[in-house]
Protein backbone atom coordinates (compact mmCIF):
# COMPACT_ATOMS: atom_id res chain seq x y z
CA UNK A 1 0.00 0.00 0.00
CA UNK A 2 1.36 3.41 -0.93
CA UNK A 3 1.74 6.18 1.62
CA UNK A 4 1.33 8.90 -0.98
CA UNK A 5 -2.15 10.40 -1.19
CA UNK A 6 -3.58 10.60 -4.69
CA UNK A 7 -5.64 13.50 -6.01
CA UNK A 8 -8.79 11.45 -5.45
CA UNK A 9 -7.85 10.99 -1.78
CA UNK A 10 -7.36 14.72 -1.27
CA UNK A 11 -10.49 15.59 -3.23
CA UNK A 12 -12.51 13.10 -1.20
CA UNK A 13 -11.23 14.60 2.03
CA UNK A 14 -12.15 18.09 0.83
CA UNK A 15 -15.68 16.96 -0.03
CA UNK A 16 -16.07 15.29 3.36
CA UNK A 17 -14.98 18.53 5.05
CA UNK A 18 -18.03 20.07 3.39
CA UNK A 19 -20.28 17.25 4.53
CA UNK A 20 -20.51 15.58 1.10
CA UNK A 21 -20.44 11.77 1.22
CA UNK A 22 -19.43 11.90 4.86
CA UNK A 23 -21.47 8.85 5.91
CA UNK A 24 -19.89 6.53 3.34
CA UNK A 25 -16.28 7.71 3.37
CA UNK A 26 -14.60 4.52 4.57
CA UNK A 27 -12.21 1.72 3.72
CA UNK A 28 -12.91 -1.98 4.25
CA UNK A 29 -11.89 -3.24 7.68
CA UNK A 30 -8.96 -5.64 7.70
CA UNK A 31 -5.17 -5.79 7.74
CA UNK A 32 -3.07 -3.63 5.40
CA UNK A 33 0.65 -3.66 4.67
CA UNK A 34 2.62 -0.44 4.39
CA UNK A 35 5.91 -1.00 2.61
CA UNK A 36 7.15 -4.57 3.04
CA UNK A 37 6.44 -5.49 6.66
CA UNK A 38 7.75 -8.69 8.23
CA UNK A 39 6.51 -10.60 11.25
CA UNK A 40 8.65 -8.31 13.43
CA UNK A 41 7.19 -4.98 12.30
CA UNK A 42 4.70 -2.87 14.29
CA UNK A 43 0.91 -3.19 14.07
CA UNK A 44 -0.97 0.11 14.24
CA UNK A 45 -4.72 0.06 14.90
CA UNK A 46 -7.07 2.63 13.39
CA UNK A 47 -10.69 3.17 12.34
CA UNK A 48 -12.07 2.63 8.85
CA UNK A 49 -12.98 6.31 8.42
CA UNK A 50 -11.00 6.98 5.25
CA UNK A 51 -9.72 10.37 6.32
CA UNK A 52 -8.21 8.86 9.49
CA UNK A 53 -6.79 5.95 7.51
CA UNK A 54 -5.30 8.22 4.82
CA UNK A 55 -3.77 10.59 7.35
CA UNK A 56 -2.19 7.66 9.18
CA UNK A 57 -0.64 6.01 6.13
CA UNK A 58 0.58 9.38 4.87
CA UNK A 59 2.63 9.76 8.06
CA UNK A 60 4.32 6.38 7.59
CA UNK A 61 6.32 7.13 4.44
CA UNK A 62 9.49 5.06 4.15
CA UNK A 63 8.40 2.57 6.82
CA UNK A 64 7.22 -1.00 6.88
CA UNK A 65 4.28 -1.50 9.25
CA UNK A 66 0.96 -3.29 9.48
CA UNK A 67 -2.27 -1.29 9.78
CA UNK A 68 -5.17 -3.09 11.44
CA UNK A 69 -8.39 -1.32 10.43
CA UNK A 70 -11.41 -1.83 12.68
CA UNK A 71 -15.01 -1.69 11.47
CA UNK A 72 -16.29 1.63 12.82
CA UNK A 73 -18.79 2.24 10.01
CA UNK A 74 -16.95 5.27 8.69
CA UNK A 75 -16.59 7.01 12.07
CA UNK A 76 -13.25 8.40 13.26
CA UNK A 77 -11.30 6.85 16.14
CA UNK A 78 -12.33 9.28 18.87
CA UNK A 79 -16.05 9.33 18.11
CA UNK A 80 -16.13 5.59 17.45
CA UNK A 81 -14.43 4.94 20.79
CA UNK A 82 -17.17 6.91 22.50
CA UNK A 83 -19.85 4.98 20.62
CA UNK A 84 -18.19 1.63 21.27
CA UNK A 85 -17.47 0.61 17.67
CA UNK A 86 -13.76 1.29 18.13
CA UNK A 87 -13.85 -1.03 21.09
CA UNK A 88 -12.55 -4.15 22.77
CA UNK A 89 -15.01 -6.51 21.11
CA UNK A 90 -14.28 -5.27 17.59
CA UNK A 91 -10.52 -5.31 18.17
CA UNK A 92 -10.61 -8.91 19.43
CA UNK A 93 -12.88 -9.89 16.55
CA UNK A 94 -10.65 -8.23 13.96
CA UNK A 95 -7.52 -9.93 15.35
CA UNK A 96 -9.22 -13.29 14.88
CA UNK A 97 -10.71 -12.55 11.44
CA UNK A 98 -7.41 -11.33 9.99
CA UNK A 99 -5.33 -14.15 11.48
CA UNK A 100 -3.02 -11.52 12.89
CA UNK A 101 -1.29 -13.93 15.27
CA UNK A 102 -0.07 -15.89 12.23
CA UNK A 103 1.24 -12.80 10.44
CA UNK A 104 3.43 -11.49 13.23
CA UNK A 105 5.64 -13.08 15.84
CA UNK A 106 5.30 -10.38 18.50
CA UNK A 107 2.13 -9.52 20.43
CA UNK A 108 2.12 -5.72 20.48
CA UNK A 109 -0.65 -3.46 19.21
CA UNK A 110 -0.22 0.30 18.83
CA UNK A 111 -3.50 2.08 19.53
CA UNK A 112 -4.15 5.86 19.32
CA UNK A 113 -4.65 7.52 22.69
CA UNK A 114 -8.04 8.89 21.60
CA UNK A 115 -9.19 5.29 21.13
CA UNK A 116 -8.48 4.42 24.76
CA UNK A 117 -12.06 5.05 26.02
CA UNK A 118 -13.25 2.14 23.87
CA UNK A 119 -10.41 -0.32 24.41
CA UNK A 120 -9.93 -2.28 27.64
CA UNK A 121 -6.30 -3.34 27.32
CA UNK A 122 -6.52 -6.04 29.98
CA UNK A 123 -9.49 -7.66 28.23
CA UNK A 124 -7.68 -7.66 24.90
CA UNK A 125 -4.68 -9.34 26.53
CA UNK A 126 -6.82 -11.90 28.32
CA UNK A 127 -8.71 -12.84 25.18
CA UNK A 128 -5.98 -12.68 22.54
CA UNK A 129 -2.59 -12.47 24.23
CA UNK A 130 -1.90 -9.13 22.53
CA UNK A 131 -0.59 -6.19 24.58
CA UNK A 132 -2.08 -2.78 23.83
CA UNK A 133 0.26 0.22 23.75
CA UNK A 134 -1.49 3.61 23.76
CA UNK A 135 0.82 5.63 21.55
CA UNK A 136 0.04 9.24 20.64
CA UNK A 137 -2.85 11.63 20.13
CA UNK A 138 -1.78 12.68 16.64
CA UNK A 139 -0.71 10.40 13.80
CA UNK A 140 1.99 12.94 12.97
CA UNK A 141 3.85 11.96 16.16
CA UNK A 142 3.98 8.26 15.30
CA UNK A 143 7.32 8.39 13.43
CA UNK A 144 9.02 9.89 16.49
CA UNK A 145 7.21 7.42 18.76
CA UNK A 146 8.41 4.45 16.70
CA UNK A 147 11.95 5.78 16.39
CA UNK A 148 12.21 6.34 20.16
CA UNK A 149 11.40 2.77 21.13
CA UNK A 150 7.63 3.28 21.45
CA UNK A 151 7.99 5.85 24.23
CA UNK A 152 5.16 8.40 24.57
CA UNK A 153 6.39 11.86 25.58
CA UNK A 154 4.19 14.38 27.41
CA UNK A 155 3.86 16.43 24.22
CA UNK A 156 2.45 13.39 22.38
CA UNK A 157 -0.35 13.24 24.94
CA UNK A 158 -1.40 16.86 24.50
CA UNK A 159 -4.63 17.52 22.65
CA UNK A 160 -4.60 20.86 20.84
CA UNK A 161 -7.45 22.85 19.34
CA UNK A 162 -5.74 25.56 17.33
CA UNK A 163 -7.34 28.16 15.10
CA UNK A 164 -6.64 26.04 12.03
CA UNK A 165 -8.15 22.96 13.70
CA UNK A 166 -11.27 24.98 14.51
CA UNK A 167 -11.55 26.50 11.05
CA UNK A 168 -11.60 23.16 9.22
CA UNK A 169 -14.65 22.10 11.25
CA UNK A 170 -16.82 25.09 10.33
CA UNK A 171 -17.79 24.02 6.77
CA UNK A 172 -19.25 20.67 7.78
CA UNK A 173 -21.24 22.28 10.60
CA UNK A 174 -22.72 24.74 8.11
CA UNK A 175 -23.54 22.01 5.61
CA UNK A 176 -25.22 19.83 8.26
CA UNK A 177 -27.49 22.77 9.10
CA UNK A 178 -28.19 23.72 5.48
CA UNK A 179 -31.61 22.12 4.99
CA UNK A 180 -33.26 23.57 8.12
CA UNK A 181 -31.61 26.93 7.41
CA UNK A 182 -33.13 27.04 3.93
CA UNK A 183 -36.56 26.16 5.31
CA UNK A 184 -36.39 28.74 8.10
CA UNK A 185 -35.16 31.38 5.67
CA UNK A 186 -38.09 30.66 3.35
CA UNK A 187 -40.56 31.01 6.21
CA UNK A 188 -38.98 34.26 7.36
CA UNK A 189 -39.39 35.67 3.86
CA UNK A 190 -43.03 34.73 3.29
CA UNK A 191 -44.69 34.93 6.71
CA UNK A 192 -44.16 38.68 7.49
CA UNK A 193 -45.81 39.82 4.21
CA UNK A 194 -48.76 37.52 4.93
CA UNK A 195 -49.14 39.23 8.31
CA UNK A 196 -49.07 42.68 6.74
CA UNK A 197 -45.36 43.52 7.09
CA UNK A 198 -44.09 43.42 3.49
CA UNK A 199 -40.62 44.90 4.19
CA UNK A 200 -39.80 42.88 7.29
CA UNK A 201 -39.02 39.53 5.66
CA UNK A 202 -35.66 40.42 4.15
CA UNK A 203 -34.49 42.19 7.31
CA UNK A 204 -35.42 39.17 9.42
CA UNK A 205 -33.65 36.84 6.99
CA UNK A 206 -30.41 38.84 7.08
CA UNK A 207 -30.48 39.14 10.87
CA UNK A 208 -31.18 35.42 11.32
CA UNK A 209 -28.42 34.28 8.97
CA UNK A 210 -25.99 36.71 10.63
CA UNK A 211 -26.82 35.12 14.00
CA UNK A 212 -26.31 31.63 12.53
CA UNK A 213 -22.88 32.59 11.16
CA UNK A 214 -22.01 34.14 14.51
CA UNK A 215 -22.76 30.83 16.22
CA UNK A 216 -21.19 28.50 13.66
CA UNK A 217 -18.18 30.53 12.54
CA UNK A 218 -17.42 33.56 14.70
CA UNK A 219 -17.82 31.71 18.01
CA UNK A 220 -15.44 28.83 17.06
CA UNK A 221 -12.87 31.31 15.73
CA UNK A 222 -12.96 33.41 18.91
CA UNK A 223 -13.50 30.42 21.21
CA UNK A 224 -10.47 30.90 23.52
CA UNK A 225 -11.24 34.58 24.05
CA UNK A 226 -15.00 34.57 24.54
CA UNK A 227 -15.99 34.57 28.24
CA UNK A 228 -17.67 31.63 29.93
CA UNK A 229 -17.00 27.89 30.01
CA UNK A 230 -20.16 26.81 28.24
CA UNK A 231 -20.52 27.01 24.48
CA UNK A 232 -24.04 28.37 24.74
CA UNK A 233 -22.76 31.28 26.85
CA UNK A 234 -19.92 31.96 24.43
CA UNK A 235 -22.40 31.96 21.54
CA UNK A 236 -24.79 34.21 23.44
CA UNK A 237 -22.01 36.71 24.13
CA UNK A 238 -21.05 36.79 20.45
CA UNK A 239 -24.74 37.09 19.53
CA UNK A 240 -25.15 40.02 21.93
CA UNK A 241 -22.37 41.85 20.12
CA UNK A 242 -24.22 41.15 16.86
CA UNK A 243 -27.42 42.58 18.40
CA UNK A 244 -25.51 45.73 19.35
CA UNK A 245 -24.20 46.07 15.80
CA UNK A 246 -27.72 45.54 14.44
CA UNK A 247 -29.24 48.17 16.71
CA UNK A 248 -26.56 50.79 16.02
CA UNK A 249 -26.09 50.23 12.31
CA UNK A 250 -29.36 48.62 11.22
CA UNK A 251 -32.21 50.40 9.41
CA UNK A 252 -33.38 53.49 11.24
CA UNK A 253 -36.93 52.17 11.46
CA UNK A 254 -35.59 49.21 13.43
CA UNK A 255 -34.59 51.44 16.34
CA UNK A 256 -37.99 51.03 18.00
CA UNK A 257 -37.66 49.84 21.61
CA UNK A 258 -39.68 46.71 20.89
CA UNK A 259 -37.41 45.74 18.00
CA UNK A 260 -34.31 46.41 20.10
CA UNK A 261 -35.60 44.19 22.91
CA UNK A 262 -36.54 41.48 20.42
CA UNK A 263 -33.10 41.64 18.80
CA UNK A 264 -31.34 41.23 22.13
CA UNK A 265 -33.52 38.25 22.96
CA UNK A 266 -33.54 36.44 19.62
CA UNK A 267 -30.11 37.01 18.05
CA UNK A 268 -28.01 35.84 21.04
CA UNK A 269 -30.34 32.85 21.45
CA UNK A 270 -29.92 31.79 17.81
CA UNK A 271 -26.16 32.25 18.04
CA UNK A 272 -26.06 30.28 21.31
CA UNK A 273 -27.98 27.40 19.74
CA UNK A 274 -25.60 27.03 16.81
CA UNK A 275 -22.57 27.46 19.06
CA UNK A 276 -23.98 24.66 21.22
CA UNK A 277 -23.97 22.38 18.17
CA UNK A 278 -20.20 22.82 18.03
CA UNK A 279 -19.66 20.95 21.31
CA UNK A 280 -19.44 17.64 19.43
CA UNK A 281 -16.43 18.88 17.45
CA UNK A 282 -14.24 19.95 20.32
CA UNK A 283 -11.62 18.06 22.34
CA UNK A 284 -12.55 19.46 25.74
CA UNK A 285 -16.20 18.55 26.21
CA UNK A 286 -17.58 15.44 27.83
CA UNK A 287 -20.73 13.55 27.01
CA UNK A 288 -22.23 14.17 30.45
CA UNK A 289 -21.20 17.84 30.37
CA UNK A 290 -22.82 18.40 26.99
CA UNK A 291 -26.04 16.74 28.15
CA UNK A 292 -26.11 18.89 31.26
CA UNK A 293 -25.51 22.08 29.29
CA UNK A 294 -28.19 21.20 26.74
CA UNK A 295 -30.71 20.45 29.48
CA UNK A 296 -30.27 23.97 30.82
CA UNK A 297 -29.55 25.91 27.63
CA UNK A 298 -32.17 24.58 25.21
CA UNK A 299 -35.23 25.70 27.28
CA UNK A 300 -33.62 29.12 27.82
CA UNK A 301 -32.86 29.48 24.12
CA UNK A 302 -36.38 28.46 23.12
CA UNK A 303 -37.95 30.74 25.71
CA UNK A 304 -35.81 33.68 24.65
CA UNK A 305 -36.74 33.26 20.98
CA UNK A 306 -40.43 32.90 21.83
CA UNK A 307 -40.45 35.96 24.09
CA UNK A 308 -38.53 38.01 21.53
CA UNK A 309 -40.99 37.04 18.82
CA UNK A 310 -43.96 38.03 20.99
CA UNK A 311 -42.36 41.40 21.79
CA UNK A 312 -41.61 42.07 18.12
CA UNK A 313 -45.19 41.26 17.07
CA UNK A 314 -46.64 43.28 19.94
CA UNK A 315 -44.46 46.25 19.00
CA UNK A 316 -45.90 46.33 15.51
CA UNK A 317 -49.31 47.19 16.95
CA UNK A 318 -48.11 50.12 19.12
Amino acid sequence: MTTNLAFSDRAGAWLVRWGIGRQSYLVPAGIYAVGSPTDQDPVIVTANYKMSYDHLRNQLAGRSVWILVLETYGVNVWCAAGKGTFGTRELVRRIELTGLSKLISHRRLIVPILGAPGIAAHEVRNQTGFIVHYATVRAGDLPEYLDNGMVTTPRMRQLTFTLRERLVLIPVELMLSLKPLVLIGFLLLIIPPLLGFPSAGLRLLVAFYAAVLTGTAVTPILLPWLPGRHFSIKGAVAGSVLALVYCFFGPKFDQDVFIILAAFLILPAVSAFYALNFTGCTPFTSRSGVKKEMKIAIPLIGGSILLGTIIAIAGSYF
